[in-house]
């Protein structure tokens, strides 16, 4: 059966979804670049521990699991979406992207979050510049087809682009709160009580 999630993808007999093992855990194993140094990887297991500490999620180093991520330092902040099996890349390029807030929204991405700004519902909330942002970078705005399953919009959520992001000239709005547009959207810290919520519901922690 097909089965829609909450800001996450839309996904068949659950095989995009990570499973859970016989403790009710679940488990994703991951490796880690030699690229990045010792303090790099602290703030990428630092990351990881809120998942442990808030949810069922698991990352476990890789022994001889078939699927699992890999986390490199490649020519941006990126990742697919959900759990595609076998060898998948995390992209977190150095100096840019090993923050706590940037490999959280990572590794949700791999979990398979979308941008909380593509919420199927976001023109309730946001309201998108289509006309200043880069031409190659629209598909990141695009609405997705999703069930947000009574979730609210999360401005603050780890996963929502900010105000500029991706705007053709530095200083221009790409995404404006609505109604208010003084509304802070986009924080770097760490996920949010909603994104954790949805991790959990999702997974069904």
């Amino acid at each position: 059966m097909y089965k829609y999630c909450m800001n996450a993808l839309y996904c068949f007999n659950n095989n995009c979804f990570w499973k859970k093992n016989s403790n009710n855990l679940v488990e994703v194993p991951y490796i880690v670049s030699r690229e990045y140094s010792s303090n790099e990887k602290s703030v990428m297991t630092n990351a990881m521990s809120t998942f442990h500490s808030k949810s069922c999620i698991r990352f476990v180093p890789r022994s001889t699991q078939t699927d699992y991520i890999s986390i490199e330092n490649r020519d941006g902040c990126f990742s697919s979406y959900g759990r595609t099996g076998g060898k998948q890349v995390v992209s977190l390029r150095r100096n840019d992207c090993v923050y706590h807030g940037l490999v959280q929204h990572e590794l949700l991405h791999a979990l398979g979050f979308y941008h909380e700004h593509t919420r199927s519902d976001r023109d309730q909330y946001v309201r998108i510049n289509w006309d200043n942002i880069i031409p190659d970078k629209v598909d990141n705005f695009q609405k997705q087809k999703i069930n947000n399953q009574n979730t609210p919009y999360d401005y603050g959520s780890v996963l929502h682009y900010g105000k500029t992001s991706f705007s053709i000239r530095y200083g221009l709005e790409t995404i404006i709160p609505i109604p208010d547009k003084t509304v802070e959207i986009r924080q770097s810290q760490g996920m949010s009580n909603i994104d954790i919520l949805r991790v959990n519901k999702l997974y069904g922690c």
